[in-house]
């Protein structure tokens, strides 16, 4: 099982790569109307309009292999063997160290008296 999932992840990051690649390659919109007139059509590769046509369907392919391959691996990481619990099943939960009922309750202790009385006032000279 971890090979198969190691297996995926591999095609997942070469796939995620490999868009990457081709989005930067692709021209935008814009450039297409250039290269249908010659512009740059005649020194491309896959001719005028043939490398946006392979670009775009190759990063289509790319696309789906790298969203089968998340959902594969998101389907995988979600199945537990039934034995195996949360990590916090193993946690234990200590008792504080006084214990008793009465230590518990928090006591209201009346708070202090203030002086409110106004200080007199001191003549400017």
């Amino acid at each position: 099982m971890s090979v198969m999932l190691t297996l995926i992840l591999v095609v997942q990051l070469l796939s995620a790569l490999a868009m990457i690649g081709l989005i930067l390659i692709q021209h935008g919109k814009g450039a297409d109307m250039g290269a249908a007139f010659g512009s740059g059509g005649s020194g491309s590769l896959f001719g005028a309009t043939g490398g946006a046509n392979f670009m775009s369907r190759t990063t289509a392919v790319l696309a789906v292999v790298f969203f089968t391959c998340t959902l594969s691996l998101a389907y995988f990481g979600n199945l537990t063997p039934a034995s195996s619990g949360s990590v916090l099943d193993g946690a234990s939960v200590s008792a504080p160290v006084d214990a008793s009922p009465a230590a518990q309750i928090p006591v209201n202790t009346p708070a202090p008296a203030s002086d409110n009385s106004v200080p007199p006032a001191t003549p400017k000279k």
